[in-house]
Formats: C-alpha cells, sequence, structure tokens
C-alpha cells in the first residue's frame, strides 16, 4: 500500500493517476485518496472483440509509454501492465487522455539493488501480460518486463481483446 503511494507520488506524468493524499483512518486503516476519473478502463474498451484502429490503439499506447517511461526513468518497474490498468479519460480540453493504474506491485530497482524489497516467490501481476523473466522470477526483472507488457496490450487493443497466446494452461 505505502509502495504504491510512493510510487506514484514521484511521477508527474498526465498519464498517472494523480495521489493527493495519504492517511490513516481513525480505525488504523490506511488509505490514499486518487485524483477521481470518468470513463473506462481500456479492458473495458475491447470488451466484446472491438478491435481499435491502428491510429487510436498507437495514440493510446504512446500516452501509456509516456508514464511508463517517466516510472522508468525514476526507477520504478510496474511489473502489472495490462488493459485493466490503462484508464480512458477526457482531459479539459476534450481529447482523450490514457491514464497508468494501479502501481501497487511495482518494483523500485534502485532499493532493489542495495536490498530484497521483492521478497516473494510467488508471481507478482497478472500472468497473461507477463514477460518470460517475470514469470521466472518477479523480483529479478528490469524495465524490458514493463516492455514486453506494453507490447501485449497492443496486440489485445489491435486483435478485439484476443490475446497473443492461448493455451490450456499458463
Amino acid at each position: 500500500f505505502e509502495r504504491e503511494a510512493r510510487a506514484v507520488v514521484k511521477l508527474k506524468s498526465p498519464h498517472v493517476t494523480r495521489v493527493l493524499d495519504v492517511e490513516v483512518a481513525e480505525n488504523g486503516t490506511p488509505f490514499i485518496v486518487m485524483e477521481y476519473l470518468e470513463g473506462q478502463t481500456l479492458a473495458g474498451l475491447v470488451r466484446g472483440g472491438a478491435a481499435l484502429p491502428v491510429e487510436l490503439a498507437v495514440e493510446y499506447m504512446l500516452q501509456a509509454c509516456e508514464a511508463v517511461a517517466e516510472a522508468h526513468a525514476t526507477g520504478i518497474v510496474h511489473r502489472d501492465l495490462k488493459p485493466g490498468n490503462l484508464f480512458l479519460t477526457t482531459g479539459a480540453d476534450g481529447s482523450a487522455v490514457v491514464k497508468v493504474l494501479d502501481f501497487g506491485v511495482s518494483k523500485f530497482l534502485e532499493a532493489s539493488r542495495h536490498a530484497a524489497v521483492t521478497r516473494t516467490q510467488g508471481l507478482v501481476g497478472s500472468p497473461i501480460y507477463m514477460s518470460p523473466e517475470q514469470m521466472r522470477s518477479s523480483r529479478s526483472v528490469d524495465e524490458r518486463t514493463d516492455i514486453w507488457s506494453m507490447g501485449v496490450i497492443l496486440y489485445e487493443l489491435l486483435a478485439g481483446g484476443r490475446s497473443p497466446f492461448e493455451a490450456m494452461t499458463l
């Protein structure tokens, strides 16, 4: 929880959901106050098999790439990029704006060089969007795992929600 708040506060891109406050309720429950967004996720956009036109899919992905590039420049790997974590809303000028959500399982590269920040041996992220390296070890990945995920997302946007990899098991 605190990891997500710390990650998002560092990022200033208009394509990352803003954290407005981090607090602890009277009962001891921590909470994050984030900007309110109206719209839908890219998963909702392609639900039902509607493929996006190439120009639109590329525009949405370029916006998401801007946010992810800033995260990478500050040493943050998202590790859970998927259409459900890319939110399509409308900017003040009426244009479509994609915002990256949910940095809850992100990895801090600088910290991980000095300590085992991610101690899990299990899967971290959404398997369909994970790079082969992330499937083997979530804690040893770098920025390239997010790049893989972005490619899978672009494929799905262009293929009407179909995954590039289909099998009986993970």
